[in-house]
């Protein structure tokens, strides 16, 4: 683990690797009897789908696919499916756990695969140290043949990544930004201000604030429901057209209510199966959305397709 890097370095100076708007892809199962197998038909349609509609990727087997669900062999083989499928389109994969040695062993394996990042959170349930922690992303970016992306998430994982904490891993040659699900403005904020790490917002919300504090993009599940907006938003803050920021935000902000006034990503699934791309079927303990806050969500992005025109929403 290297020390950490005097926090004078410019965020103009930073090495932002990850920008934009990355989609957290969810995973489809088909329903076969008592069984929910990975429906890796539905998986290619999705990915061909999004991959250019102006995301700047796919993450893959994080919190909204489900990975707690899934296998060892089964995330491989969703990682697979899309990296073949991606047309070039970089992809980061989720690896979380809370034993050092299963962990590292998964690493092996996503080592052999061409991938962009590595999304980690911190131990769950454990609540080590700030000092273990440091170690723990440390042993795993020294390891990983990918940058990882560390993910800050204390509502998860029992664990507040502190600010100290953070500035320490920015120091190391291969932690290379953060998914901030942390809620600290004051640390999104000084983050952005040391320029070593690409800050993407990791709660929906949040994304219009943290773009204009100079955050470097996003990493929401919303971004399933007409990511072309959301990439719009994301150049409109880029180019300094704040107004036009602005009401794109504050348009899709009913949608982004809806898909979290239940669980993730129950409405994000229910949606995705209105529009015809795959099976509403979600593995245990998760559970499909209510039918009446599906066609909530239906109503809520056809007003915003009224609004700014079905070809924009789905232009690349």
């Amino acid at each position: 683990m290297q020390d950490a890097q005097p926090q004078t370095t410019p965020a103009t100076a930073t090495a932002t690797r990850f920008r934009g708007i990355w989609l957290p892809l969810i995973t489809p199962f088909t329903r076969e009897g008592a069984n929910t197998p990975v429906d890796h038909a539905a998986l290619r349609r999705l990915v061909t789908h999004y991959r250019h509609s102006g995301i700047a990727g796919f993450v893959i087997c994080g919190t909204t696919g489900e990975a707690a669900a899934l296998d060892d062999a089964e995330q491989l083989a969703v990682l697979e499916t899309v990296l073949a499928h991606a047309d070039g389109l970089p992809v980061i994969a989720g690896l979380a756990g809370n034993h050092l040695g299963h962990t590292l062993a998964r690493l092996d394996a996503f080592n052999t695969l061409p991938l962009a990042g590595v999304l980690a959170p911190a131990p769950y349930y454990i609540r080590p140290s700030q000092a273990g922690l440091v170690d723990w992303f440390g042993t795993l970016a020294d390891r990983s043949n990918a940058p990882l992306v560390l993910y800050d998430i204390p509502y998860r994982t029992g664990t507040t990544l502190t600010l100290d904490t953070l500035l320490t891993l920015a120091g190391h040659d291969n932690i290379r930004g953060i998914k901030d699900c942390g809620g600290n403005a004051h640390t999104t904020q000084a983050l952005i201000a040391d320029g070593r790490l690409s800050v993407l917002a990791g709660e929906d919300h949040q994304l219009l604030s943290t773009l204009t504090m100079g955050g470097h993009g996003a990493i929401i599940a919303s971004s399933h429901c007409r990511p072309a907006h959301y990439a719009a938003l994301y150049r409109a803050v880029q180019s300094q057209q704040l107004d036009v920021a602005r009401v794109l935000f504050h348009a899709l902000m009913p949608v982004v209510k809806l898909l979290f006034s239940e669980a993730n990503p129950g409405p994000v699934k229910a949606w995705l199966a209105r529009e015809g791309l795959l099976e509403d079927v979600l593995r245990a303990p998760m559970t499909s959305a209510s039918p009446a806050l599906a066609q909530q969500l239906v109503d809520a992005v056809a007003a915003i397709d009224a609004a700014f025109g079905a070809k924009a929403a789905n232009a690349a």
